[in-house]
């Protein structure tokens, strides 16, 4: 019996580039024009008066944007650390009453974006709401009689992004404490340590690296919102990029701005991984499939439970709660045709936009495992720049260079609007959140094995075939999950869609946003508590999916 021999995937087109990397490069350009566009304005002086206008800034208001950010990050840094790390521990060493319900709904406050829980707590703690009325009435205070915390401020934004955001930290925590090698732990309590003492000296550092990439997840999220800040009236960074654009109406100003909020993130990434200094957090020993955990009795089990409870009540059921009393309170709700195109906007540009980034991220997952080359390793990086960078930075990113294209196509003659235009907004989303969808899909495709391609290749497929045949069977797991995280968290998104989206062109968040600035919070109840069922779903299914296969 003869065999014919393997044929080899093709190495390289014109010019010796192989074809996959030649797509890769042009997608992974694509990606960092806008955030090496912003970079590029802090140097390279913009046709607008930026200059004066940044140093206008710098010596007024942004010190107290800069101040107000990181006082903000400082509170959910320390917030989000003690709540996901604190449960994360809870759940993967002890048993406790309620551990498997908590397990997977301390997840669900990720389907809250943080604007629409600004809106609820607001009214729910307003003078005007049910908690202050409840107070006047059982005490008989008249206003001015007592003193009540405000939540529209520095302290109630870093409070409100904990609440939401601190699943980040809990999902990395628990996978390492997880992971942890039982020896050290036996090995610690064997030399007298207690649980506390474990924690500390041995599970705590060696889940550092997970928690603190969580943290870090969770600080670029804070640092990137404008809705919750903007409704609180808090002046951040990102308040300060639409202040620029809007008010000042000098794109390079906005676009100096939002530099120095991408540097900020920046070094704040740099300065966890330099923190570490040459230490290693690697877990000696086997790593047991079922580990063993510790039951709690009494008073401990209990306080462990409320420990658990407290975030979940605080991030998902009150200010769901809020959002049905609101709906139900309004009068006038009703599903209008105006909502219907809100919703059906909404659900367009999040299902196109999660059709073209898997494809994308498909074609760049493949390109990496058929090429093994450090330049397609270095586009995919850039690629997965894009989530750490704000949507309000892409936004100025983008618009930027398109006004220009826009402006020389008028100047030849040529009929081109691309500024404010679908088109332009996908494209910000997709340099957004492409990221979420390649890591999805590069997990999945990681876990195929190399013999299968080379089986595929004796069997004489080429690229293209032994992707569809081969591997696309078994990535659609992957696929359909990264499709769902993209869509997510385009309809959450809102800073992007506030600033590039076309003329008389609204979504559900913008909706959301716009009627809660006008006060209408009961009108904003609805398209606010249809983005949270819509981002529930996936999120729910992810949560428990991650709990059934762990148990």
């Amino acid at each position: 019996m003869r065999f014919s021999a393997p044929r080899r995937p093709r190495k390289c087109c014109h010019g010796g580039i192989h074809p996959l990397l030649l797509l890769s490069l042009i997608i992974a350009v694509l990606v960092g024009i806008p955030i090496f566009g912003v970079v590029s304005n802090l140097v390279i002086p913009g046709q607008d008066s930026g200059a004066g206008t940044f140093q206008h800034l710098w010596a007024t208001v942004l010190p107290e944007y800069l101040g107000n950010s990181f006082a903000i990050a400082a509170i959910v840094a320390v917030l989000a650390g003690i709540g996901g790390v604190g449960c994360a521990w809870l759940v993967a060493v002890f048993d406790f009453p309620g551990k498997r319900f908590y397990e997977w709904t301390l997840v669900l406050p990720l389907a809250m974006p943080a604007y629409v829980v600004a809106y609820a707590y607001t009214d729910f703690l307003q003078f005007a709401g049910p908690v202050q009325t409840a107070l006047r009435n059982a005490f008989g205070w008249q206003a001015g009689d007592y003193w009540f915390p405000q939540i529209r401020s520095v302290g109630g934004a870093g409070i409100l992004f904990a609440m939401v955001l601190y699943p980040y930290v809990y999902l990395l925590a628990r996978t390492a404490f997880l992971e942890r090698s039982p020896r050290m732990w036996d090995a610690a309590r064997t030399l007298g340590a207690g649980p506390w003492g474990a924690f500390f000296k041995i599970s705590l550092p060696l889940a550092r690296p997970a928690a603190a990439a969580g943290i870090a997840l969770a600080l670029m999220e804070t640092l990137a919102d404008y809705g919750a800040v903007a409704y609180f009236g808090v002046p951040t960074l990102t308040t300060g990029i639409y202040k620029s654009w809007y008010s000042f109406s000098d794109r390079t100003a906005a676009a100096q701005i939002a530099a120095v909020l991408l540097i900020a993130i920046t070094v704040l990434m740099v300065m966890e991984q330099k923190s570490r200094g040459r230490s290693r957090y690697y877990a000696v020993g086997a790593r047991a499939r079922l580990q063993q955990t510790m039951r709690l009795g009494g008073l401990h089990a209990w306080l462990a439970s409320a420990f658990c409870a407290l975030p979940v009540l605080l991030g998902f059921f009150i200010p769901v709660a809020i959002l049905l009393r609101l709906m139900l309170g309004e009068e006038t709700l009703q599903l209008s045709d105006r909502f219907i195109a809100w919703f059906k906007n909404s659900v367009l540009l999040a299902s196109v936009t999660a059709v073209i980034a898997v494809i994308i991220c498909v074609v760049l997952a493949y390109a990496a495992r058929v090429t093994k080359s450090s330049v397609q390793a270095a586009c995919n990086r850039i690629v997965s720049m894009g989530y750490a960078v704000p949507g309000a930075v892409i936004a100025v990113g983008i618009l930027i260079p398109l006004a220009r294209l826009d402006t020389w196509a008028n100047e030849h003659g040529i009929s081109m609007l691309l500024t404010g235009s679908v088109a332009a907004l996908v494209y910000a989303y997709l340099v957004r959140f492409l990221a979420v969808s390649y890591q999805t899909v590069q997990a999945g495709l990681v876990k195929i094995t190399p013999s299968m391609d080379a089986s595929a290749r004796v069997l004489g497929h080429g690229l293209m075939s032994m992707l569809l045949k081969v591997h696309a069977p078994l990535l659609w797991r992957s696929v359909v999950t990264a499709g769902l995280l993209v869509f997510v968290d385009v309809v959450k998104e809102l800073p992007a869609t506030l600033t590039i989206r076309p003329f008389n062109f609204d979504t559900l968040a913008v909706i959301t946003y716009q009627l809660a600035a006008d006060e209408r919070l009961g009108e904003a109840a609805l398209p606010a508590f249809t983005i949270v069922m819509i981002a529930l779903i996936p999120v729910g299914v992810l949560a428990r999916s991650i709990a059934k296969a762990e148990r």
